[in-house]
């Protein structure tokens, strides 16, 4: 799984109307093959900061996103309002599982890992 996570900046004045007008692009990116979750969320704290999230299912899926005519003409509508700031990362996961664990108890620890506890 690969996990796409950061924030960006948009004119505070623009941002409600740039990811109004970006819809399209964020339902085409969810249509895609391989992609579980795609997200732009406003920050509630910062009126120019907008969140993104992403969740596919390998690099593959996320290479043929970067490289289709939706993510291109994403950049070129993004441009029109003042994007700046972008701190995007994508990171690896080898392991997800729930936070809680059977009897509800939320951890940290990766408790279903058949590694965990291994001493050896």
């Amino acid at each position: 799984m690969i996990v796409v996570a950061g924030y960006t900046h948009i004119d505070a004045s623009r941002r409600a109307d740039a990811l109004a007008a970006a819809k399209p692009y964020i339902d085409a990116a969810r249509k895609r093959g391989g992609c579980n979750a795609y997200s732009w969320t406003p920050c509630p704290d910062d009126p120019a900061r907008v969140y993104v999230f992403e969740e596919w299912d390998d690099e593959a899926a996320l290479a043929a996103h970067l490289a289709g005519d939706t993510y291109a003409t994403m950049l070129g509508h993004l441009s029109q309002f003042d994007v700046r700031d972008a701190e995007v990362k994508k990171y690896r996961v080898d392991l997800a599982e729930p936070v809680y664990d059977p009897e509800g108890v939320a951890r940290a620890d990766f408790f279903t890992d058949p590694k965990a506890g291994d001493a050896g």
